[in-house]
């Protein structure tokens, strides 16, 4: 990970067509896809941790507290709900200082991709965000069971994405991430699926049609 995948990313961002939600009443959030070292492997089964310090691109993932009132043990991307006054910017870079302790500035900000509506009626702005080495990452506990960088290599993988059967009849399909032995929920994994595609694979894909599965729906 140096300056020239910084720049292909900043690049790829600044022409991308971004689609935008409109406000409409609705509860707003913002997430963080941070790139960052994969460092030290990810601590999950199915990850071989290097022996040494690896400087290999991967994004930041949390596992949501268990005791969290919503979407407790999930897997999520750091971020939270825009207060009245903020930006979508200012929001997320907030939450991953609140969240896992990365103080970061509007430099490490590199742009946006779709928003997201989701089924419980917030819609999500995501922003992907340069964080480089980032070694001191503290978790709040209250909201974060733990914190992994996940290489990106991981969200290019050929089984990618696992898409179930809709919902309704006619309507669109789940979107699933693989991830390890486990898998990542939309509207997490669309995010994941849109960034693999548009940024890391120079795809134009639209991801804001996909569904859910229905444990993320409350």
């Amino acid at each position: 990970m140096n300056d020239s995948f910084r720049a292909l990313i900043a690049r790829r961002l600044s022409s991308w067509p971004v689609r935008a939600i409109a406000e409409a009443g609705r509860p707003r959030a913002a997430v963080a896809l941070t790139l960052v070292h994969a460092g030290l492997g990810a601590g999950l089964p199915g990850f071989e941790a290097p022996a040494s310090w690896s400087d290999a691109a991967a994004l930041l993932l949390t596992r949501r507290s268990g005791h969290m009132r919503r979407h407790a043990g999930q897997w999520a991307l750091p971020g939270g709900r825009i207060d009245a006054d903020e930006t979508p910017e200012l929001a997320v870079l907030r939450e991953l200082q609140e969240e896992v302790g990365l103080e970061f500035g509007p430099a490490e900000l590199l742009g946006r991709l779709d928003d997201y509506a989701t089924r419980s009626g917030f819609v999500i702005t995501p922003l992907v965000l340069w964080g480089g080495a980032s070694l001191e990452i503290r978790p709040a506990p209250q909201e974060v069971a733990s914190v992994h960088r996940i290489p990106l290599s991981e969200f290019l993988r050929t089984d990618a994405p696992l898409l179930d059967p809709p919902h309704e009849a006619g309507g669109p399909p789940v979107l699933r991430m693989p991830l390890a032995d486990n898998w990542i929920a939309a509207p997490t994994a669309a995010m994941i699926y849109q960034f693999r595609e548009v940024l890391l694979m120079d795809r134009p894909t639209r991801v804001s049609h996909f569904d859910q599965p229905r444990f993320t729906w409350s």
